[in-house]
């Protein structure tokens, strides 16, 4: 995703999402529970569940919150939530990736299909949209971690593949294997990420116009109000002058 649409649709949307912030509690501490049930319950020892806490961290979720959903997984309690990723097109032709932690699938497939499809698009079959990007590793830095040059060094010593800088920050890509190992070494030398998780970024972007660009947020947000949708990855691109008018709204 090209860096100047990843951030600026982030800051969009940022008023929703800090009056949606016990939800998003919520499903960090679903994510946490979830990813110390698949391992060790020490982040130290369990990567994925080192990146949920990091990412719960970020958003200043409490500490107690963060224990409270390690020690869930540790008694065996709590519902048991499957991963299951959804594929669809939104307004003009844009593919999105939607994932998912769920106790009911059939809940959770007849909610997305029923937001995609009011808000002007419609689901797709398994694969139907997933061929046009690659999973990959995603780690991302505020503009105060550095300068591009700064970024781009330590990005290079500590084996990422790919780095997008702009005024808001700073996008790093690995693979999906190493994004751990990546992960570590940066904090040493950057400090704590806003976000380190796994990522599904487009081969090809799609330019959409302003009209576009309210619909597809709009179908965003809608999706990330949903309890069991985690993450919603697209392929649009939004030019900084569309992102600047939408932001002055």
């Amino acid at each position: 995703m090209a860096g100047h649409s990843k951030f600026n649709n982030i800051k969009h949307r940022k008023g929703a999402q800090d009056k949606k912030r016990s939800a998003q509690f919520s499903k960090l501490s679903r994510e946490i529970t979830v990813a110390a049930k698949s391992g060790m319950p020490d982040p130290d020892m369990n990567p994925r569940l080192r990146l949920a806490v990091n990412n719960a961290k970020a958003v200043s979720m409490p500490k107690d919150g963060i224990q409270r959903a390690i020690d869930k997984a540790s008694a065996n309690e709590g519902d048991d939530y499957n991963e299951v990723r959804y594929e669809g097109f939104g307004p003009g032709g844009v593919s999105l990736i939607i994932e998912t932690l769920t106790d009911n699938t059939n809940r959770t497939f007849t909610n997305v299909r029923t937001i995609i499809s009011r808000n002007g698009g419609n689901i797709g079959e398994t694969g139907s949209v997933s061929h046009g990007f690659d999973h990959v590793g995603y780690i991302q830095y505020p503009a105060s971690a550095g300068d591009e040059d700064t970024v781009m060094e330590a990005v290079m010593e500590a084996g990422g593949d790919d780095i997008a800088s702009s005024e808001d920050g700073h996008e790093i890509w690995t693979a999906m294997e190493d994004l751990h190992e990546v992960s570590g070494a940066l904090e040493k030398t950057l400090g704590e990420a806003e976000s380190v998780k796994l990522a599904w970024r487009p081969t090809v972007e799609v330019e959409v116009d302003e009209a576009q660009a309210v619909a597809i947020l709009g179908l965003i947000d809608a999706l990330e109000e949903d309890d069991d949708v985690q993450t919603v990855w697209g392929n649009f691109s939004v030019s900084d002058e569309i992102m600047e008018k939408l932001n002055a709204e």
